[in-house]
């Protein structure tokens, strides 16, 4: 049986370093202050709410100028460069993972993945891509005097709808998250359940984490040999 510690804290395993939690958390807040922004800009409500519309372009532009800098800060961590390895690789359990989940199908082990599955991986390069567009279009309307006029127009109409898709996008991203606690506990504290990582990412492989232990049996105390019993005293005749 467990011991009772082992039940009230299950065995956990690291998942993300500390400059992985700090390049997420910048990233998120930038996106998210570029996308309030945004939005502010187009919805005249908002506008009217808010005002002040020469502060929202500023907060907007700088905002997405700076959403690339946490990612290339993070490469002077060896971890960040291993998980961004392992997002670029694409794998037959990665194909796996999609039918399965094209299909809805739940089952036990129908689903494999590695540290990161493959709707995290086309998220993640989708996200790239689209910063990437994002940054090059709003620089285009930004320094008007680079380009032609039918170039920045074209810019503006990529611009606007990519932005809309990056919301979509950006939506379903947290709303699969508020569906994973453990996950979202992942990416807080740096790790997680090893029940939950053998259930959801069954080929990952943890490495070099002091907490990477999986809960064992208590070991079995030895029997202590019975005392043979003294023989009887004679009785007196």
């Amino acid at each position: 049986m467990p011991r009772p510690s082992e039940l009230e804290h299950p065995a956990r395993v690291g998942r993300f370093s500390s400059a992985e939690r700090l390049v997420h958390l910048a990233i998120a807040t930038l996106t998210g202050v570029c996308l309030a922004s945004a939005a502010c800009l187009y919805l005249p409500p908002l506008a009217e709410l808010v005002g002040r519309r020469h502060l929202v372009v500023t907060v907007h532009e700088w905002s997405g100028l700076l959403i690339p800098a946490p990612v290339l800060l993070g490469f002077g961590s060896r971890s960040f460069r291993g998980d961004l390895r392992r997002l670029n690789r694409f794998g037959p359990h990665d194909r796996t993972w999609l039918r399965s989940a094209l299909h809805r199908d739940h089952r036990p082990g129908a689903r494999p993945a590695g540290k990161f599955n493959a709707g995290q991986k086309l998220y993640a390069s989708w996200s790239a891509g689209a910063a990437l567009v994002m940054l090059g279009t709003g620089l285009l309307m930004w320094f008007t005097g680079l380009t032609p006029l039918p170039w920045r127009t074209g810019a503006t109409f990529v611009h606007d709808w990519l932005a809309l898709a990056m919301t979509v996008a950006v939506m379903g991203h947290v709303m699969m998250a508020v569906g994973d606690p453990e996950a979202r506990r992942g990416m807080r504290t740096g790790s997680v359940a090893a029940d939950w990582a053998r259930r959801e990412h069954p080929l990952w492989r943890p490495q070099g984490s002091s907490a990477a232990r999986a809960v064992r049996p208590a070991p079995a105390t030895p029997a202590t040999p019975a005392t043979p019993a003294e023989p009887p005293r004679p009785g007196r005749r």
